[in-house]
């Protein structure tokens, strides 16, 4: 992705400084392990990356909002977002089992300090998990910010690439929604709200925008929209062929998801839009 990187520990927490210079006051951190392995342990690992990162965050910027990404794909060195069972050549992603991965994860995060935890997975079940440990460990006022209605989408390609987290043999279709599936949505955000969500998130933003309208006026909930990196790196790239105005297009995408419903918005051209808004 354009502009985007890779980042230790030392080198996110002088990228936030730029970011909240210019008016950014949360990030979305994801971690890439070292190692990786089948059982993820670098995802709740107390020294993890990303508990690494939240602790030196929140030591820099005490009133910095610190979301966490909880999944296991950047973890698992098959790239799935749970435990997965191999029998006759054939692997299948158990749900129950990897329940307890993400829960032991979202606890870890907020031990570090995490303000907010996200998870992404989609495996069902996984808020009303997380919310039990969360409560049982004595988080019973850290949100949780689900990705309630997340696609099977052709655009994530580009993170999966920077985050080196594409399965290495199949797709994650069992686990996230069909395309053409909008009733789904609604189900499953229903669901995640009965478990326990605060939030909501509708993924990707821009060829869903129907979806998150629905959402948020279906349950009225704080909802967010995940502008994705196919959708920024389209723009960006247009915009570096001088097919498009860069800042007209990523401002006029953004004010859609707005209007759509989104009382947050998630996107990679955070710090641009903050100076463009800042310059008026």
């Amino acid at each position: 992705m354009p502009g985007v990187f890779q980042l230790s520990v030392d080198e996110a927490v002088r990228e936030v400084s730029g970011a909240v210079a210019v008016g950014v006051n949360a990030v979305l951190l994801f971690g890439i392990p070292a190692k990786k392995d089948d059982r993820a342990t670098g995802a709740y690992a107390k020294n993890g990356i990303v508990q690494k990162a939240v602790r030196a965050l929140k030591n820099e910027f005490p009133e910095l909002l610190v979301i966490t990404d909880v999944c296991l794909c950047e973890y698992m060195s098959h790239g799935h977002c749970g435990i997965v069972s191999v029998t006759r050549g054939q692997g299948k992603v158990l749900n129950d089992p990897s329940l307890r991965l993400l829960a032991r994860t979202a606890v870890s995060h907020a031990e570090a300090g995490a303000d907010i935890v996200a998870p992404s997975d989609m495996m069902d079940g996984r808020v009303g998990a997380i919310r039990m440990a969360l409560d049982g460990a004595g988080f019973s006022d850290t949100p949780i910010m689900s990705y309630a209605a997340k696609y099977a989408s052709a655009y994530y390609g580009p993170f999966r690439d920077a985050a080196d987290s594409a399965p290495k043999f199949g797709d994650r279709r069992s686990y996230q929604m069909d395309a053409a599936n909008a009733e789904e949505a609604l189900r499953e955000v229903q669901l995640d709200l009965e478990e326990g969500a605060d939030i909501v998130m509708v993924k990707p933003a821009l060829a869903y925008l129907d979806i998150l309208y629905r959402v948020k006026k279906t349950f009225g909930y704080p909802t967010a929209a995940y502008a994705v990196s196919g959708e920024y790196s389209m723009m960006k790239a247009a915009a570096a062929n001088g097919w498009v105005d860069e800042r007209a297009v990523i401002m006029e995408s953004l004010l859609g998801m707005r209007r759509a419903g989104a009382d947050i918005i998630i996107t990679y051209a955070a710090c641009d839009v903050a100076r463009w808004l800042a310059d008026g």
